[in-house]
């Protein structure tokens, strides 16, 4: 059953090396500057330049959503921003959402993402309720796709030329994992 406040709820998550923290207008420098590195861009898909003014309003807000759950990556020994993660799209009767994550080119290969996306995914099952959490990929981003895959998450379909990138049509991948089954 899906609780209707956990959205709402913007917890601590702390994992062995990161925690996951509600993202707030103290990450918005970290995360424009995560934004300008045109690789980040790619392997995400954002087209749009968002500017430092827009993204601190974003997180302004992010504390205030009900409908979603915007977390910042964290090392949880200096505290510094090592990415940003959300839940959303919640479909209450079908007890299922989105899942996105996006990691500083400095924190990448190192177990960040999959730590994080651990957190995430043990919240979203366990206190949201959710049963199903899905993702978009794309092909030419496997490392993230192996990451995904070590968390459980299994490509169910491909959208072909969904994504416009550079002047080519590239496919997405849609993933998704389940909760584990409860004895």
């Amino acid at each position: 059953m899906i609780d209707a406040t956990a959205l709402a709820e913007k917890p601590v998550l702390p994992g062995n090396r990161i925690q996951l923290v509600p993202l707030s207008p103290r990450h918005a420098a970290a995360f424009h500057a995560t934004f300008q590195d045109p690789g980040v861009r790619r392997l995400t898909g954002t087209h749009h330049d968002w500017t430092l003014g827009e993204l601190q309003d974003w997180c302004a807000q992010a504390g205030t959503r009900t409908d979603r759950l915007d977390l910042a990556i964290e090392d949880r020994e200096t505290g510094e921003y090592l990415g940003e993660l959300a839940l959303s799209g919640i479909d209450k009767d079908n007890a299922s959402g989105t899942f996105r994550i996006s990691l500083a080119a400095s924190a990448t290969d190192r177990g960040i993402g999959s730590e994080a996306i651990r957190l995430l995914l043990d919240h979203a099952f366990d206190r949201v309720g959710l049963h199903r959490v899905q993702l978009e990929v794309f092909p030419f981003n496997p490392r993230a796709r192996r990451a995904y895959e070590k968390c459980g998450f299994e490509v169910e379909g491909r959208l072909r030329e969904a994504l416009f990138w550079d002047g080519e049509w590239h496919d997405v991948l849609v993933m998704a994992a389940v909760a584990p089954r409860r004895k």
